[in-house]
């Protein structure tokens, strides 16, 4: 019995194992992007297209997290020693074939779409892959490597259903944002990345400097976020909401000189609340 209950327990922390590699809620928020983006896209009768495209965005974002843990185990060692690998509920080897899996998962989705969305998951696949292995560590490219596949998550959903032009601003400032928050979490991270030998943006040119590039992307993107409200793409509506996502992730860029940790997380909320000021913007078009 006592030996059933061991091999119970060592099954369960590898199942939870696996679910944490996905990141559960980075793949659900990524999938919200991909929808947010078809909606916005506002073309009728493409609801199939655009949920193929969502679970294909959260495929894609479990490969990508499980093979970013599967080169990153000796710096989550020190890092993030409760991640999957470094505490020993997933082996290396086997979060390699869970990636492999999900990434064909993504593929075989992504073959049902238009050519242009294909093109684009396309490209984000190979992004996550040299990403990983490649551009992180290398400064500020990796970061800009991460901001591009979440804008292009938005573009994604655009694509899918037939009108990508339609949220080439959203992509846009999404980008922007997310490179202020990438930059953040590399400060936090900085400890482990020295000790690594990783040149990371804050390992480059030092924890402040790089939090001042953030806070001046995380800027342009604030000037530029009215602009679906000044060329009449979307209401006042919008308007009201995009001003307190900016205002979060503003306090976030401040708070991250402080406390790296809080503000990178407060800068997801953010970007969240931003997609949802297009949501309403695009809702409220429909009332």
């Amino acid at each position: 019995m006592c030996d059933d209950a061991v091999v119970g327990d060592e099954l369960n922390d590898t199942a939870r194992g696996v679910v944490e590699l996905a990141r559960p809620g980075n793949c659900v928020a990524a999938g919200l992007l991909t929808a947010t983006g078809a909606f916005v896209a506002g073309t009728e009768g493409a609801a199939v297209a655009a949920a193929i495209a969502t679970v294909t965005t959260a495929f894609a974002v479990a490969a990508g997290n499980a093979i970013n843990d599967y080169f990153d185990r000796d710096i989550d060692a020190i890092n993030q020693p409760d991640r999957p690998i470094p505490r020993g509920a997933v082996s290396a080897r086997g979060a390699l074939a869970v990636s492999a899996g999900w990434f064909a998962a993504a593929v075989a989705l992504a073959l049902a779409l238009p050519p242009l969305a294909l093109a684009i998951a396309a490209v984000n696949l190979a992004a996550l892959v040299t990403y990983t292995t490649i551009f992180k560590g290398t400064p500020g490219l990796g970061n800009l490597l991460v901001s591009y596949l979440v804008g292009s998550t938005f573009l994604f959903g655009g694509a899918a259903v037939g009108a990508p032009r339609a949220v080439v601003v959203l992509a846009l400032l999404a980008g922007l944002s997310t490179f202020a928050r990438e930059v953040i979490k590399d400060v936090e991270d900085v400890v482990g990345d020295r000790e690594e030998g990783l040149t990371t943006l804050p390992v480059a040119v030092g924890e402040d400097r790089a939090l001042w590039i953030a806070t001046g992307a995380l800027v342009v993107a604030v000037v530029a976020s009215p602009v679906p409200y000044l060329t009449g793409t979307f209401g006042v509506v919008y308007l009201l909401v995009v001003a307190v996502a900016d205002a979060v992730m503003l306090f976030a860029c401040y708070e991250s000189f402080a406390n790296p940790t809080a503000a990178q997380q407060r800068f997801k909320y953010g970007t969240l609340l931003a997609a949802l000021a297009f949501v309403v913007g695009r809702a409220a078009l429909l009332v």
